[in-house]
């Protein structure tokens, strides 16, 4: 169940909640409104109405506003790393691997909750606390990338994590163009023109300890 859909559950007013779901339908309810107000523009107050609580139950779980912010923003940094690494796991064909991971960054804009705007858009990324984890998520997911390149290639680390930056960096930027702009391409058809385009290079390096490349089983 999406934040969203727990702050749809859990919202009537009188309704006295367990301290871990009343927890949820704040965030699912600050999700909302600050997806669509931003950081800056959103109050408490529109917040705790939307969540059908008072301003004293919405402060026992959150002292303030940015409290608030990082610990939606963490859900949803730790949602896209889980999205990376369950992709990057759920497979041995590595261009299926390629696909999967981008798939995954595609997934992620594409959810109706719109968080990924918290991770990538937000306009509080001034904020020290902020940029640390939207830096620290970025890199996590590089370095999640980078160690299944270094294993099937044999390149040192640092040259898989600038591939695995190239890839992961390429993989959100175009998924928010392709949701962005409203594109009519679907899904599925935008993932497979992306993973033509990276599968074509990553294919190029080749195989630890084998004398042919990645794409040995033939290039699409």
């Amino acid at each position: 169940m999406t934040a969203i859909e727990q702050t749809e559950a859990a919202r009537p007013r009188g309704t006295r909640l367990p301290r871990r779901a009343r927890r949820n339908q704040l965030l699912g309810a600050a999700q909302e409104v600050f997806v669509a107000q931003g950081y800056h523009a959103a109050a408490m107050d529109d917040i705790a109405e939307r969540a059908g609580v008072s301003k004293p139950v919405l402060y026992q779980h959150f002292p303030g506003k940015l409290e608030l912010y990082l610990a939606l923003l963490d859900q949803h940094c730790e949602a896209l790393l889980h999205g990376v690494r369950t992709a990057l796991a759920s497979t041995s064909d590595n261009k299926q691997r390629v696909a999967a991971t981008m798939d995954a960054y595609f997934a992620y804009v594409e959810d109706e909750g719109g968080a990924f705007r918290l991770v990538f858009e937000s306009d509080l990324t001034n904020e020290p606390a902020v940029r640390e984890r939207v830096d620290r998520v970025s890199l996590q997911c590089a370095e999640a990338i980078s160690e299944v390149i270094a294993e099937d290639t044999g390149l040192s680390k640092e040259e898989s994590m600038l591939l695995a930056v190239g890839l992961g960096g390429v993989s959100q930027v175009v998924a928010r163009y392709w949701l962005s702009s409203g594109s009519s391409i679907p899904r599925e058809t935008a993932v497979q023109l992306l993973t033509s385009l990276a599968w074509r290079g990553i294919a190029g390096f080749p195989l630890h300890g084998v004398d042919q490349p990645i794409g040995h089983a033939g290039p699409v």
